[in-house]
């Protein structure tokens, strides 16, 4: 395993744990100001602070956890992709049922002039387990 893909695997834990922690600071840092988030049934979700907005109101009321098995990645110069089958819960901190979703991801990612790797898209197949 190169370099690269190393980074974009630990990339991939440091997303699941910091949801997991409610960091949501370091869960932005993982991604670019333009992104472009994709769910089934959903207008897509057009950047940064639109992502912010909606993990901050979630953590609000839930507590998230997820784990991510990554299938497949493939870099190409600056951009690289990860195809992941991802495994979410979503519990109501007030107590209740837990809402469990599963199903394939697949995250573009670009590669920064630090070196480090950013998710610019993102496509889930979730659906309730």
């Amino acid at each position: 395993m190169n370099a690269d893909e190393q980074a974009i695997r630990t990339l991939v834990a440091e997303w699941h744990r910091a949801t997991a922690a409610g960091d949501v600071e370091s869960v932005l840092r993982l991604m670019a100001d333009d992104v472009v988030f994709l769910v089934a049934g959903q207008p897509p979700m057009r950047g940064r602070r639109t992502f912010e907005k909606g993990l901050r109101g979630l953590l609000a009321a839930h507590r998230i956890a997820s784990s991510a098995e990554v299938q497949e990645i493939e870099i190409s110069g600056d951009l690289a992709y990860c195809w992941s089958i991802l495994n979410v819960e979503i519990t109501p901190a007030s107590g209740g049922s837990k809402v469990v979703r599963s199903g394939s991801a697949l995250s573009i990612l670009r590669k920064q002039s630090t070196g480090a790797w950013v998710v610019v898209r993102d496509a889930n197949l979730l659906a309730v387990a």
